[in-house]
């Protein structure tokens, strides 16, 4: 079958899956000013505030870009029970996407990312700060039991599994286990990425870390195509994956898969990204759910890639919806 043919196939079969997001939600904050004048009080820009936004963001915004392609989600992590936290949960279920298993935590903070954005009247906004709240302790073993038991609880009617780690608790090892044993009884896909603790995630279908990221783990740099190739393979290996995807940036995507050599692909569309805020997640998703619907390696590799190449042409955090695939798949020159 032809690969455009087989991604509006893939596409088709969404509706049908039901994927659980498990990982850290954060509130993506967007604080909008105008530029008025510079401070006498020290060399500083004062700013109009016009209006400030919250975003699911992080594995929430894993959750809503999954829901904007269609598919029946839930999510399922720990979440402060503050100001940013209620207005995360409340988008996510305006989206129409489960939250009913996620665990409020009182006393905890949510994780929120502020970004001031300034400009002079009639101009685009530019980020200026970003101010972080986070709390990166462990979490209690109490609250590491209700997490792992309400996992448990929705994997029966699971299709697939996203697994987006920001350092924040909500994929602590006792969960990573008990997917990991439910990905092998079942052999359905659970794909992980994960900002500082990529290794914990082995055994499982696949990662999708970024380059920064493999790095890090591999200890070494991809100066080239051939270096970022070889180093794909050896964590795909190292960490018992099926699967690695190895995003690049502008340099596109590669992926090692068991069996076979590693395939690059470039960029799809501009090499030049608007805003590359969140495009992990649409990643991550994008591969997780293709697979889930039935797809090849190849196949979830082009549908990420092309999801990844819409949503950075986006500014903040954005999500890309089945429908706009579809569009870019009429306007691609496929075999």
């Amino acid at each position: 079958m032809p690969l455009s043919a087989s991604l509006r196939f893939i596409l088709s079969r969404f509706p049908a899956q039901h994927l659980l997001v498990i990982g850290d939600a954060i509130a993506d904050e967007f604080i909008h000013g105008t530029i008025a004048r510079v401070s006498r009080e020290a060399p500083v820009l004062i700013l109009r505030h016009e209006f400030t936004e919250i975003i699911p963001g992080g594995a929430a915004n894993a959750a809503a870009n999954a829901a904007a392609l269609g598919i029946p989600t839930t999510w399922i992590g720990v979440i402060g029970r503050d100001r940013s936290g209620r207005r995360v949960l409340t988008d996510l279920r305006r989206r129409g996407i489960g939250t009913t298993p996620a665990v409020v935590l009182p006393g905890r903070p949510t994780p929120t990312k502020s970004r001031v954005l300034a400009g002079l009247p009639n101009a685009a906004r530019q980020q200026v700060i970003r101010l972080d709240r986070e709390e990166t302790s462990p979490l209690p073993p109490g609250v590491v039991e209700t997490l792992t038991a309400r996992v448990r609880a929705a994997l029966p009617t699971a299709t697939g599994v996203v697994l987006s780690d920001y350092g924040y608790g909500s994929t602590p090892p006792e969960v990573i286990a008990l997917l990991r044993a439910w990905h092998k009884a079942t052999r359905l896909p659970v794909v992980a990425d994960s900002r500082h603790r990529l290794a914990d995630f082995h055994s499982l279908t696949a990662a999708t870390p970024n380059q920064e990221e493999a790095e890090r783990l591999a200890g070494a740099t991809f100066h080239d195509l051939d270096a970022a190739s070889y180093h794909a393979e050896r964590l795909r290996a190292q960490l018992a994956l099926d699967a690695l995807l190895l995003t690049r940036g502008a340099d596109g995507m590669t992926l090692a898969r068991c069996g076979a050599a590693p395939l690059s692909i470039p960029v799809h569309g501009s090499r030049t990204p608007v805003d590359v805020t969140g495009a992990g997640d649409t990643v991550l998703v994008a591969f997780t759910a293709a697979l889930a619907a039935g797809a090849d390696w190849e196949t979830a590799m082009h549908l990420a890639n092309i999801a990844a190449g819409i949503v950075v042409m986006k500014r903040g955090t954005a999500t890309v919806s089945a429908a706009e695939i579809e569009t870019a798949l009429s306007n691609e020159d496929l075999p």
